[in-house]
């Protein structure tokens, strides 16, 4: 993947967290995922007073892409300013996967810091369920 692509969905993930509702954590997470066939999906978190019923800015993203009908992804940008990486929680590794074994994952806590891991790296040992045909 080349640099300016990586910039680019840093960018627009980083952007993304101006619409973040964390009024709990105040922490503002912001996702991109490119799609094959160039379109970028854009989500941030959602937090909400029963916590289980908020939902993380990686699966606002995916299903997005999943709802318009796209499931070849690209690459994914995940962007939040902190001490730590915002790697992905566990649930949403398992929503990243069921669409995508070999993702490239973005995971920066500025345009310059930044780490690439695939999500077979961050969900090597993956739950799946045969599909009834």
């Amino acid at each position: 993947m080349n640099e300016k692509i990586i910039q680019k969905l840093i960018s627009i993930a980083k952007s993304s967290t101006k619409n973040s509702y964390s009024p709990y954590s105040n922490y503002k997470v912001g996702a991109a995922l490119l799609t094959k066939s160039e379109k970028i999906f854009t989500g941030t978190n959602i937090e909400n007073a029963s916590f289980p019923a908020g939902m993380c800015a990686e699966r606002i993203t995916v299903f997005k892409a999943v709802s318009e009908g796209l499931k070849d992804f690209e690459a994914l940008a995940i962007y939040a300013e902190g001490k730590n990486y915002p790697f992905p929680c566990g649930i949403c590794r398992q929503v990243i996967v069921e669409f995508c074994k070999d993702l490239p994952i973005i995971i920066a806590k500025s345009e310059k810091d930044f780490v690439i891991k695939n999500i077979s790296e961050l969900q090597p040992s993956i739950f799946e369920f045969e599909k009834s045909k």
